[in-house]
Formats: structure tokens, C-alpha cells, sequence
């Protein structure tokens, strides 16, 4: 019987985003070790599997990826697990944070800019 490749099992499962039939066209035995590097939080045993679930949920909702399908996929199989939703909102809660940063960098140009601007109202500019 022939084994299935990692990329097949993923699409098997339905956790594979067609977003990347491109790249596994492009370069087949790349993607296929990529993907399989990638699925070991998965199968290594050494995190328990609702703590996978958890932080795959904070990585798809977060600000710089914000992948709904995977937030859904990964709520739904966290869910299965036994995590509740308290343990899921309290995630979301955190990823959260992540979006402060548009103000760490943000507030601080725009102090600068206001300051620029009434500067050079104020010199008649």
C-alpha cells in the first residue's frame, strides 16, 4: 500500500489552504518538506494536542496573518479536544495585543507630525 505524502494528508484532512497549490506545483519536493516540518507540533507528542490547537488559533487570528479559515479550523478541532470557550476567547484576548503595535509606531509619527505641522503653520508655512 502506498503511503500518503504529507501534502495529500493534508488535504485529506482538509487542513490544506489552496492558497499553496502554486507553490506544490512550483516545487513539489520543497513543499512537501516544508509541510512536513510544519505538521510536527502535530505529531511529535511533546505539546499536548489543545495546546497546538491553541496556538495554531493565535497565529491564524493574528493581526499579521488573520486567516479566517484557519481560525475556524482550528477552533472547531480545539473544541473536539475539550477546550473550552473561555480558553479560546481568553487566546483571542491575547493575540489581540499584538495590534497595539500600529500605536507604538503610529502615536509617536504622529506627535512628530503634528508637531512638524503647527511648526510650520505657526512660521507662516
Amino acid at each position: 500500500m502506498a503511503s500518503f505524502s504529507t501534502v495529500d494528508q493534508m488535504r485529506e484532512s482538509g487542513s490544506w489552504n489552496p492558497m499553496w497549490d502554486q507553490l506544490h506545483e512550483w516545487d513539489p519536493a520543497w513543499t512537501e518538506q516544508f509541510m512536513k516540518m510544519a505538521m510536527m507540533p502535530y505529531s511529535g507528542g511533546i505539546l499536548d494536542p489543545k495546546v497546538v490547537q491553541l496556538l495554531c488559533i493565535a497565529v491564524d487570528a493574528a493581526c499579521t496573518h488573520m486567516y479566517s479559515p484557519g481560525v475556524r479550523r482550528h477552533i472547531r478541532a480545539a473544541l473536539e479536544l475539550g477546550v473550552t470557550r473561555e480558553e479560546i476567547l481568553e487566546v483571542l484576548k491575547l493575540t489581540s495585543t499584538l495590534g497595539i503595535h500600529a500605536c507604538n509606531v503610529g502615536v509617536p509619527v504622529l506627535a512628530e507630525e503634528i508637531k512638524s505641522f503647527e511648526q510650520r503653520r505657526s512660521n507662516g508655512g
